[in-house]
């Protein structure tokens, strides 16, 4: 038995996606494919537009096996985060043999030699990034001066550290190195499409063209065309009903957290130092959404996505302190399955068998099967659960909701 893992946040999951798995299973050999996907917050920091359970069952109809939900803490941290721990949970399933990603350049001879001289950091590489920081220059430009001085050989292949999916791929497979994991990585040339390309009529169009068109123009054709016609119905009878879900739908939940912490400030939540609590605090009083007030928060030494992310921790409450006692970044307790397809029953019986994690199907289970650390991290995955679906029903109170909010009671997706 033959399986690979897909590392993805479906937000949504489009035709794009689609064609990864199939192309996956096809370049692997592998009979089963095994998905660990963001929950309802993603690493750029911002909510899914749709819930976790709808793009599982998306999914699952394309030919995922198996969906995992990626633990909240690691779902909206840094891409160094989000590779770590995503593999670390492949690899504890003991049953992964690949890893199959997306990249633009296709090469995973390329991506992994950038990879290793990342990982190791030679001397050269951490003086010259040193003094590069210290010009003033940003941390990207400064790296890549210090792999072309450490790392001559990857000069004249620099520019694959300038696309968002090649970066992602590197981290995916320093994640690998750094975990000494036997799981060997695969990628797939990215077809269609720039990640930033927002436009919709492209073969294979990007998320963020998708996301965009719902913002803007609600449903449409062309938006029809870009959905699998597998999936499609499904998407269309959720539609107004249980998405789409934006940033600011998260405006006034993000103003009461922030006014809930001022008078202590916010640097015990991960990602946020002095300087970006000094001016969550100077621009607060100016607060109108979410959206503007990241902006409004941008500087130098802070990203729109990085401020986004820390607001997040914020919000779910992700402190530096949690963090820390989850142990080795990226240290995984649990693999929750967010659906399955029954005709995996020999994978999860695989998984059962030699995994060194716990296999939750049922959150009632958890207690029994978790060390009080890993609960701790379970329990931020369901209080975030319950804040999204908090303003789910707040934005459409005339969609097709369970009676409570109660993640608990959430059934695992069968197909």
């Amino acid at each position: 038995m033959k399986t690979v893992g897909i590392i993805a946040e479906y937000n949504p999951f489009h035709n794009g996606h689609a064609y990864q798995i199939r192309k996956a299973k096809e370049l692997t050999g592998a009979d089963y494919c095994v998905v660990v996907m963001s929950g309802n917050f993603v690493q750029r920091g911002a909510p899914a537009m749709m819930d976790k359970y709808l793009r599982a069952q998306s999914a699952l109809i394309n030919g995922a096996d198996l969906v995992l939900e990626l633990p909240v803490c690691y779902a909206i941290s840094s891409a160094e985060h989000f590779a770590r721990s995503s593999v670390a949970l492949l690899d504890k399933l003991g049953v992964v043999d690949t890893l199959c990603f997306g990249s633009e350049c296709g090469d995973i001879h390329i991506l992994t030699d950038f990879a290793q001289a990342l990982l190791e950091e030679s001397p050269v590489f951490k003086e010259t990034l040193d003094q590069e920081l210290r010009k003033g220059h940003t941390y990207p430009q400064a790296r890549n001066t210090a792999l072309e001085a450490s790392a001559p050989h990857l000069t004249s292949h620099i520019q694959v550290l300038t696309t968002p999916n090649n970066i992602l791929g590197i981290e995916y497979c320093k994640a690998l190195l750094f975990w000494e994991s036997a799981i060997i990585p695969y990628t797939v040339k990215r077809a269609g499409a720039s990640y930033h390309d927002n436009c919709l009529e492209t073969g294979f169009c990007s998320a963020l063209a998708i996301r965009e068109s719902l913002r803007q123009a609600g449903a449409s054709e062309g938006l029809a065309r870009q959905i699998p016609t597998a999936s499609l119905k499904l998407v269309e009878d959720a539609y107004m009903k249980t998405y789409p879900i934006f940033t600011d739908d998260f405006s006034l939940l993000m103003q009461h957290s922030l006014l809930a912490g001022e008078s202590s400030g916010f640097t015990e939540f991960s990602d946020i130092d002095k300087e970006l609590s000094d001016r969550i605090l100077k621009f607060l009083p100016k607060y109108r959404d979410f959206r503007s007030f990241c902006d409004l928060l941008k500087s130098k030494n802070h990203t729109y996505v990085r401020i986004s992310r820390s607001l997040l921790h914020i919000l779910l409450d992700i402190r530096k302190e949690s963090l820390q006692q989850y142990g080795k970044e990226g240290w995984i307790f649990y693999a929750r399955m967010l659906g399955f397809r029954e005709s995996a029953s020999p994978l999860l019986s695989a998984i059962k068998k030699n995994a060194c994690i716990p296999l939750l199907s049922k959150l009632a289970d958890a207690e029994k099967k978790l060390t009080p650390t890993g609960l701790s991290m379970l329990e931020k995955d369901v209080y975030a659960s319950h804040i999204y679906q908090s303003v789910v029903r707040y934005k459409f109170p005339d969609g097709n909701h369970l009676s409570e909010i109660n993640e608990y009671k959430q059934p695992i997706i069968k197909l």
